[in-house]
């Protein structure tokens, strides 16, 4: 299908259109618009404004048509400068952010966008102003004090704050925690949260993927070795456990632990000493140790492959982190601190404003409140950052999310991929997920929230294998 000639293609063609709608159907228009839209003269004052200025700013145009339009920003925040660049070079102004006199008396959060105005003989009749209104967003972004936030976590919903309240009296003692919680809840996060607030805040924080290597080399990597102790142990190592000394260590995937490195960590909990592989010497740390799991303990008790003692040891205190599902009003918080934190990455060429800002339109957000989200806080984060790269720095829309997000969530059982809700049908559960993605192990792992190493070894143990 050829392009018409002229002008360019779709410009010519949505010229072409315009030409022929009535104008009546153009005030239709304009006048269905969310966004405000308030033409200028060439003095910048105001000559006409459709309703959703109106409604945004609390003001009826019959008592602006004529005033300048820096009455409604107030000197210190009037974009003339930006206003008067358009009148002189033509060129539109595109994401300004700045603050304008709302509705209720209240100063809000607006975005600017600019176009030159012409008469039809093509002199100037002056600018095109459209606001957006972001306060809301805007707002959430100054509003993360310490009532919402401990460390690096944000949250205001109920089983949050009393998870902060329990950090906050947990970290004064030396109990031993568990940290529970799905895939992506953010485990870690509690973890330094705990370290940062107790008195070892000054010692070292050692973090430790158990489901990351097998059982030599993680009782190697907990205890260190000494040379000789094994093929290849050419020299003495120090353990994870004497690089802590002072501080927390943070065994992550506790529930991966197998019963013979279980028993060597049972004696770390009760005596603080630890042996180096191929060592028989009892060399003292001075450690706090916090665990995590996404994984159902207590199903692992019951079936041998875990430790009673081991289970109450490192469980004197359990800390439950809820899913995102279950915390949805912390969802506008969440995406106020992740795009402040992705926009400062991305750097000055990479933001929307002038004040350095991402902005997010009304409709985003709302497409975010209604999600899901499986995958917790980790995917609302990487659906933000996916946003951000394919909104180009400008306002982030329902269509620069990952197709996922906005979709009715289909997990194979359970919802988030929760190991405690798979009770006796892990091995189906994981089969299921496999087939359903092809045999494509991230996306398999993504489905049932847990991590790609994770399912590997499940895969392993349970003796899957792909389809001839």
């Amino acid at each position: 299908m050829s392009k018409p000639s002229g002008d360019g293609g779709t410009g010519l063609s949505v010229a072409r259109l315009l030409a022929r709608i009535q104008p009546a159907n153009l005030l239709s228009i304009i006048s269905s618009l969310r966004e405000g839209l308030l033409a200028l003269d060439t003095d910048l004052r105001i000559i006409s404004m459709n309703p959703a200025a109106e409604l945004i700013l609390g003001r009826d145009q019959n008592d602006l048509i004529g005033t300048s339009v820096c009455e409604l920003f107030g000197d210190s925040a009037c974009p003339q400068d930006v206003l008067a660049a358009t009148l002189r070079s033509g060129e539109p102004v595109l994401d300004f952010q700045t603050t304008v006199q709302l509705a209720d008396g209240m100063k809000g959060h607006v975005v600017l966008r600019t176009v030159p105005l012409r008469h039809r003989d093509g002199s100037d009749l002056g600018i095109g102003l459209i606001l957006g209104d972001v306060t809301e967003v805007t707002t959430l972004l100054k509003e993360k004090t310490h009532r919402h936030s401990l460390g690096r976590i944000v949250g205001k919903a109920k089983r949050m704050q009393e998870l902060f309240s329990l950090i906050a009296n947990v970290a004064e003692s030396e109990a031993s925690v568990l940290i529970r919680g799905q895939s992506g809840t953010g485990k870690e996060l509690v973890a330094r949260a705990v370290h940062e607030a107790s008195r070892r805040a000054s010692g070292p924080f050692v973090q430790v993927n158990c489901s990351a290597l097998s059982e030599n080399l993680l009782e190697s990597e907990l205890f260190g070795h000494v040379r000789g102790a094994y093929t290849g142990a050419i020299s003495d190592r120090l353990g994870r456990f004497e690089e802590a000394n002072g501080g927390t260590i943070f065994l992550d995937e506790i529930g991966d632990v197998s019963p013979v490195v279980q028993v060597k960590l049972l004696r770390v909990l009760q005596e603080r000493v630890i042996q180096r592989v191929g060592d028989n010497r009892s060399i003292p740390v001075d450690v706090r140790v916090v665990s995590a799991t996404n994984r159902d303990l207590e199903h692992l008790l019951a079936t041998g492959h875990l430790r009673e003692d081991f289970f109450y040891r490192i469980k004197v205190v359990s800390l439950d982190i809820p899913p995102l599902c279950e915390r949805r009003e912390d969802i506008p918080l969440l995406v106020a601190n992740f795009m402040e934190k992705l926009s400062r990455r991305a750097g000055p060429g990479g933001r929307a404003g002038e004040a350095g800002e991402t902005v997010i339109s009304a409709e985003a957000m709302k497409l975010m409140l209604n999600h899901t989200w499986p995958g917790n806080v980790r995917e609302l984060e990487n659906a933000l950052e996916h946003a951000m790269v394919l909104s180009r720095g400008g306002i982030i829309e329902p269509d620069h999310f990952p197709p996922e997000v906005g979709k009715p969530s289909r997990p194979v059982s359970p919802p988030a991929g929760s190991s405690k809700e798979w009770g006796g049908q892990e091995k189906q559960t994981i089969e299921a997920a496999l087939e359903r993605t092809g045999w494509n192990r991230t996306k398999a792992a993504r489905v049932l929230g847990i991590d790609r190493s994770t399912l590997w070894r499940k895969i392993k143990l349970h003796g899957l294998r792909p389809p001839e």
